[in-house]
């Protein structure tokens, strides 16, 4: 596999890239010196020295005190729980220290980057109460898998709109759809929604608001589509379904 997936993965954590490609170099080769881990990996001396010493400083690497500096690399299953745990630690602290927020529903906000766009999605299913709509493939909708069952646990209302039907969310509605396959529509509690293209592209662009003007608009727009998907006789309900 490719280094830069390892590299790019260890970057979640808090590293930079190069303090995960010298990470990775430790890992694979053991306790090393600087020098040894500039030759091997064909970085300069002085930024693999700086690399180390961020390493150490954030936890992912043993200084092994010698007649030469040696370091090791912390276990990654350790070192990803310690940031796991640090990062819950701090969310704790900010949700309850942390001034009033302003509601989002002021106005309209636009999101760039594949990723962020799914990281605002995410959430917006962890905090749905009582309904979500999601018009998107069914490749995109697998991605949601765990949040939407978790939903239909807690009874809220999972309505689909998809070119096939998931297996593995019995209790959603589904509407079969023939839409655009990078085209994503979210509805949440009737309250935000999310509208745009997703293609995991840095350059995706969708429009978050909390806006009733938007929120009734798109609210429309998938009713009468669901409207027509029942006239034309492709509505197929999960099985369970009220």
């Amino acid at each position: 596999m490719d280094d830069m997936v390892f590299v790019e993965k260890l970057m979640t954590f808090g590293l930079t890239r190069q303090e995960a490609s010298i990470y990775l170099c430790l890992y694979r080769n053991g306790t090393l010196t600087g020098y040894e881990a500039a030759k091997i990996t064909g970085i300069s001396r002085s930024n693999v020295y700086n690399a180390l010493a961020g390493l150490t400083e954030k936890g992912a690497a043993y200084l092994m005190e010698g007649s030469s500096s040696r370091y090791m690399a912390v276990p990654v299953g350790e070192l990803c729980d310690n940031k796991l745990r640090a990062l819950s630690e701090a969310k704790s602290w900010l949700e309850q220290n942390m001034p009033q927020a302003s509601s989002p529903s002021e106005g309209y906000i636009t999101i760039v980057g594949g990723q962020q766009i799914l990281d605002r999605m995410h959430h917006m299913m962890r905090e749905a109460q009582k309904r979500i709509y999601l018009a998107a493939s069914s490749e995109r909708i697998a991605c949601f898998e765990p949040e939407l069952s978790e939903l239909l646990a807690k009874k809220v209302k999972v309505v689909l709109l998809s070119d096939r039907e998931p297996s593995g969310l019995k209790g959603a509605v589904f509407y079969r759809s023939e839409g655009k396959a990078e085209q994503v529509r979210l509805i949440s509690d009737s309250r935000y929604v999310l509208t745009g293209e997703l293609t995991g592209s840095r350059q995706d662009i969708c429009l978050y608001s909390g806006q009733k003007v938007l929120v009734d608009a798109l609210k429309e727009a998938m009713r009468n589509e669901i409207k027509l998907i029942e006239l034309t006789g492709r509505k197929k309900k999960t099985k369970g379904e009220a």
